[in-house]
């Protein structure tokens, strides 16, 4: 193990300039202007995945082609996927960025580029892990594939049909991402819990046009204050949802897991000044980490109705509209809560109102066992790279690949982030800490370390 390290070591300097070129390439998936870029970006990552031993293959899709680099399968050794994706953000907007976000930047400690730490730089980390065991001659403990895929950052709608193809080959004991983020260079952090979302639009509808408030107005029902109403008894003063059901799929935390979610730095002040809100809220009983990453939550995202221009309108309003999501923790199904919600909604309708509710995307939530063989591994290697105590955290957003991996090759995911909470990820001066870069690339040595004791 040890010239593995020492080879990541006397090679940083290199590793940062291919990571440079790497990031030179405008791999802006949504736009259709870099397709060019996307196709030159692809090959250079297949040439660099060939330069370190790998098998490699640019495999077409319907959109961007996914690329298949791996070391050679040996009998009776576990194989691993390390997923990460070479398309990024758009870097709009340009005049926010203090450097072009296309000419990588080193300023101290950082390296400024669009798709520094959001996806290249983590995933590039454990590319470099595995050059170290071929090019030192040290036998790596797994057998490692790594899939990267160029549409994450616009949906990533071709990568489970992809997965379904080639089901077979990419069968796993289990897959890393390094895509998301740690709280702090003192606490790595797997992170084994993602929350799922259900979404829906709301529609009242009352007169059959807008009416003059003065002329009908108290004989005739308002549909934005109908539907207000409706929103408001969604929850109680306390932030408990009170749909009926809506908590009984519920998965309660362990005491372990609270425990190990206190870890997490945290202070009140610094957290209402980032948010710039004078007080915070939500559901009693739990902290503000447990609100916002380990429990369901009911939202609306956007109300509109009646008139909206300059100064004022007296009207009663023909119709209302309301836009939720509903984020959702395991084992709660969001079929199942678009249902209980819808249902919950027809009952309390006035009868003045007409209701239409048009359901939207959903996604599950995921969990891993924290105390699992495979997490525990992943929090030693995150130990010893870092030098700190490695803390569990779940994310309360959602990345739907996770599901897929589990849904269609049975294989749990350990999601390794290396991005700090100031790396701006989709914003302007995009950057990746050079402290985690090389910190990930011993973590992900020391990671298949590990994980090949399991075997």
């Amino acid at each position: 193990m040890q010239p593995v390290l020492d080879y990541l070591t006397a090679n940083q300097s290199r590793f940062l300039d291919q990571l440079c070129d790497y990031l030179r390439f405008p791999s802006v998936s949504a736009q259709p202007v870099h397709q060019p870029d996307m196709e030159r970006c692809a090959a250079w990552a297949v040439a660099e995945c060939e330069r370190i031993g790998l098998r490699t293959r640019l495999l077409p899709t319907p959109g961007n082609p996914v690329i298949l680099a791996s070391t050679p399968r040996r009998p009776g050794c576990a194989h691993y996927l390390v997923y990460g994706h070479y398309d990024v953000q758009p870097p709009d907007p340009l005049e926010l960025w203090t450097t072009p976000p296309f000419e990588p930047r080193l300023a101290g400690d950082n390296l400024f580029a669009r798709g520094a730490c959001d996806n290249k730089g983590q995933h590039f980390a454990h590319l470099k892990a595995v050059e170290a065991f071929l090019k030192t001659g040290t036998e790596l403990p797994v057998d490692v594939t790594f899939l990267i895929e160029g549409e994450e950052e616009v949906g990533s709608d071709h990568l489970a049909p992809f997965l379904k193809e080639h089901r077979e080959e990419l069968a796993c004991a289990g897959v890393v991402i390094s895509d998301n983020g740690i709280p702090s260079l003192k606490h790595p952090a797997l992170t084994y819990a993602l929350r799922g979302v259900a979404a829906m639009e709301v529609k009242l509808t009352g007169p059959s046009r807008d009416l003059h408030s003065g002329l009908f107005g108290g004989s005739v029902d308002n549909p934005a204050m109908a539907l207000c109403q409706m929103l408001g008894s969604l929850r109680d003063q306390r932030g408990r949802i009170t749909i009926p059901g809506f908590y009984d799929d519920v998965v309660p935390l362990s005491a372990y897991e609270r425990r190990q979610l206190k870890k997490l730095p945290f202070t009140e002040p610094q957290y209402k000044k980032l948010l710039g809100v004078k007080q915070l809220f939500g559901e009693r009983g739990f902290t503000p980490i447990e609100q916002k990453s380990a429990r369901p939550t009911c939202e609306i995202n956007g109300l509109t109705s009646g008139y909206q221009g300059v100064g004022s309108k007296t009207i009663v309003p023909s119709w209302a509209i309301a836009k939720l999501t509903l984020r959702l923790v395991p084992d709660m199904k969001p079929a199942k809560i678009q249902r209980l919600v819808a249902a919950h909604l027809k009952k309390i309708c006035p009868p003045t109102m007409r209701l239409q509710v048009d359901l939207g995307h959903g996604g599950e939530p995921y969990l891993t066992s924290p105390t699992g063989p495979q997490a525990q591994a992943a929090m030693r290697a995150l130990s010893g790279a870092f030098g700190h105590e490695a803390v569990l955290m779940r994310e309360g957003g959602s990345i739907p690949i996770v599901n897929d991996f589990k849904k269609i090759l049975g294989a749990d995911t350990l999601l390794l982030g290396l991005s700090l909470p100031d790396d701006n990820a989709h914003s302007p001066n995009e950057k990746f800490s050079l402290t985690c870069f090389r910190k990930g690339m011993a973590m992900s040595a020391m990671l298949w370390e590990e994980l090949g004791r399991l075997s």
